[in-house]
């Protein structure tokens, strides 16, 4: 058995790393104490189930995030909200089912007040009421975090790997219905680019929507 002591952070590492085998489905408190060489009732100290193991996760790759990229925003508004959820998106990927892991849970510290606290600032000096502020950012957010469930559901290796959607089968099925066929090719067969431009359009419709200074 491990001797190494067992805490929630081991844990939630432990799993953020088994992830990437198995897929949300496939992790079980039981698979992480076999990777933790540890009888499955010990972890049950640390959560009572499977949805309080998830927000630790959660809470463990927004401790990351914050160290990585959200430190105090620099630069225009926008660049500011585009690069911190170019970032999001990033991290998410690092994980199989990473942005269902992360989506609906519950931070289990306060390690995200921080940064969001800055954003919301810099939001509020470029002119959003503090109301507009939190709008905007829930807003590219949630863009952001659908995008990236969508991405994995059809290339769900880290890092992208290969594209589990025929777009060619797509496209017979649909051939009596041209436009939605053809539509496989801009939905489907560059995430970057559509990340980019669908995340461009959200911007400009916040600053055509929800800042009042005219910034």
């Amino acid at each position: 058995m491990a001797t190494t002591k067992l805490d929630r952070t081991r844990v939630a590492r432990t799993a953020l790393d088994l992830l990437n085998e198995t897929g949300l489905e496939g992790l079980t408190l039981r698979a992480i104490a076999r990777r933790l060489d540890v009888q499955a009732p010990a972890l049950y100290w640390h959560f009572k189930d499977k949805q309080a193991l998830l927000d630790e996760m959660a809470t463990e790759m927004m401790r990351r995030m914050a160290d990585d990229f959200l430190a105090a925003p620099a630069g225009d508004w926008r660049e500011a909200l585009t690069g911190a959820m170019r970032g999001l998106r990033g991290h998410l990927l690092r994980h199989r089912d990473g942005a269902k892991v992360f989506s609906g849970t519950r931070y289990t510290d306060l390690s995200y007040a921080a940064p969001l606290e800055a954003f919301l600032r810099t939001l509020v000096a470029a002119g959003f009421t503090p109301g507009a502020a939190a709008r905007a950012w829930f807003t590219v957010y949630s863009y952001t975090i659908g995008y990236v469930i969508e991405e994995q559901s059809t290339a769900p290796a880290p890092g992208g790997g290969e594209d589990g959607y025929d777009l060619a089968a797509r496209a017979a099925r649909l051939a009596a219905y041209p436009l939605a066929a053809a539509a496989g090719e801009e939905m489907f067969a560059d995430h970057d680019r559509g990340f980019e431009a669908g995340l461009a359009a959200v911007v400009a419709g916040v600053a055509a929507t929800l800042v009042t200074s005219g910034a």
